[in-house]
């Protein structure tokens, strides 16, 4: 274990620590923190230690008050150093007050970017970022490095950091929750697009691209950040990078980074040499969209792997859970779950991953982002529209509002709920067609998250 990291696990030794919900890094980190002697309060909206489900038993086993119910906040008062969970907003006053009476509010994360011993390469963006994280790992894997992988994927790295050696590397997903209280940035730094999201927790759109920022803000001259060409804010980022610069699009020819050429080939270019990587006929990937997430990993990783790993990757990885994943082919029918799809932009990517028009499942909680860009293509793209959850009203007036309506055809039908519109679909399916769960919402109407909603789809679909 490194000096650092053991300097603060001593620090933690009678330290008093609120932790702000049970999410999946919060809780490998309280086990941490007991284990160091903390002094922990668990302060959560839930009205019993049982109503924690199968984690109850763990948490009694653990020294640790609890703060519970209607006024949970009020655990946070005379706290050393609070822990928030991602989704918990920042600017909550109870925690603004907490950090103004002298705690120190924190985050696994936040604290793994302080002690993390070895290299850093992160990735942010509204669309792109898991399968753009999972690239550059199996990349890295690839060409023969220690990697650990975590972050908004879900797995906490703060608990395995004593663990990693200074020649592994860390890579690292990074939602706008994360970002928006960080004071650190990584080595690499990948911002693949920012379009309107979570506008239902951020105060406005400026607020959710000032936390993408961070990720670059706190790089310093020997450090990288790799940003979209094609979009409008990341394009507008490089004012805020410090180190190398480099580009990545399918679209346009960039003199460094990764880029589509005319002829299919995936390349890379830096100072005046321009290197073929893969034809994307080759690319196991489906969607114009993966490209672009390709050629951001393949410039994250330029220095790091060779081409000829990049290129074994990118023929081998077919993608990665609920995103655009094959599910069965029945009677002919291909089905398929597109659950991360939690935005218009997610939505309108998979739809056009596809040479044909499709059936689509829509519909879930709202992030408050306008579905008008949706409506032409969904229009363009689907034959029938199936609506269900919180949003169906809103999704369904979008689309009657727009002009290329009445004369498209495009069928809206209706479901109660998940099990009733895959129903509707098998029904309405024909040999050839192609159903997607494509929401274009968050779950939260129904589901703790989109991954819960994709397997609860496929179980469905599996079992007609």
């Amino acid at each position: 274990m490194n000096e650092k990291i053991e300097a603060f696990y001593r620090s933690l030794n009678g330290k008093k620590v609120a932790f702000i919900g049970t999410g999946v890094t919060n809780q490998s980190c309280i086990e941490l923190f007991s284990r160091y002697g903390a002094v922990i309060t668990l302060c959560d909206k839930k009205e019993s230690v049982e109503a924690f489900g199968p984690l109850a038993e763990r948490l009694k086993k653990l020294d640790i008050a609890f703060s519970l119910g209607e006024h949970y906040l009020d655990g946070l008062k005379g706290q050393d150093m609070i822990m928030r969970t991602p989704g918990f907003e920042y600017f909550t006053p109870e925690l603004v007050a907490a950090g103004k009476a002298g705690a120190e509010v924190t985050s696994e994360m936040e604290l793994f970017f302080r002690l993390c011993p070895c290299e850093i390469v992160a990735v942010t963006g509204s669309d792109g970022k898991t399968t753009t994280t999972t690239l550059i790992a199996e990349m890295l894997k690839a060409a023969g490095r220690t990697v650990h992988l975590g972050g908004n994927l879900g797995r906490a790295l703060l608990p395995v950091a004593e663990s990693m050696d200074p020649s592994d590397v860390a890579v690292v997903e990074l939602s706008s929750f994360q970002l928006i209280s960080m004071h650190a940035s990584p080595h690499v730094a990948v911002v693949t697009n920012v379009t309107p999201n979570h506008l239902d927790h951020h105060k406005d759109m400026q607020e959710y691209i000032d936390a993408k920022r961070n990720i670059l803000l706190y790089q310093n001259e020997n450090d990288r950040a790799v940003l979209g060409w094609e979009n409008g804010v990341t394009r507008a980022m490089q004012a805020d990078v410090k180190g190398s610069l480099a580009w990545f699009t399918r679209k346009s020819v960039v003199g460094n980074g990764g880029f589509l050429r005319d002829d299919g080939m995936l390349c890379l270019a830096q100072d005046g040499t321009v290197t073929p990587v893969i034809h994307r006929s080759e690319v196991g990937l489906r969607g114009e969209h993966n490209i672009e997430n390709l050629l951001a990993a393949m410039t994250a990783v330029r220095g790091m792997a060779d081409v000829d790993v990049m290129r074994r990757v990118a023929h081998e990885f077919k993608g990665v859970e609920h995103r655009i994943e094959p599910v069965r082919v029945r009677n002919g029918v291909q089905w398929f779950n597109d659950s991360i799809a939690t935005s218009p932009t997610r939505v309108i990517a998979g739809l056009r991953a596809f040479d044909q028009k499709l059936i689509i499942i829509a519909g879930g909680s709202d992030k408050g982002i306008s579905f008008a860009p949706l409506a032409p293509e969904l229009i363009a793209h689907v034959k029938t529209l199936i609506l269900t959850g919180a949003t169906a009203d809103k999704i369904e007036a979008a689309v009657r509002a727009d002009e290329g309506f009445a004369e498209s055809g495009l069928v809206i039908l209706r479901a109660k709920d998940m099990e009733e519109a895959v129903h509707l679909a098998d029904q309405t399916a024909k040999e050839g067609d192609i159903v997607s769960l494509s929401p274009a919402c968050a779950s939260f109407d129904c589901y703790p998250n989109f991954e819960a909603r994709g397997r609860h789809y496929k179980q469905l679909v599996n079992a007609l």
